[in-house]
């Protein structure tokens, strides 16, 4: 079992990596949200500066475009439930 130093590391490098959301990243690692965020933008800018910078532009970016994301989860509902309905 990791320390929540290296959870931090690991996190980040994958959100980087991937340039997964906070969500993805959360669930590809078995932990909350809550703590993934901790890990990357608290935790993180103690540990590894460089890295941290490097993941706050990738969950930038992604906070930049939720609402797209949004948009396209609420279509492909729409389509699921009209596709169920005939």
């Amino acid at each position: 079992m990791e320390t929540g130093c290296e959870r931090a590391v690991l996190l980040a490098r994958y959100i980087v990596e991937t340039g997964d959301t906070v969500r993805g990243a959360a669930k590809a690692f078995g932990v909350s949200k809550s703590t993934v965020h901790s890990d990357v933008s608290k935790r993180l800018r103690k540990l590894n500066p460089t890295l941290w910078r490097a993941c706050a532009r990738v969950l930038a970016h992604n906070k930049e475009e939720r609402h797209l994301r949004g948009g396209d989860a609420t279509r492909e509902k729409y389509a699921r439930m009209k596709a169920a309905s005939h």
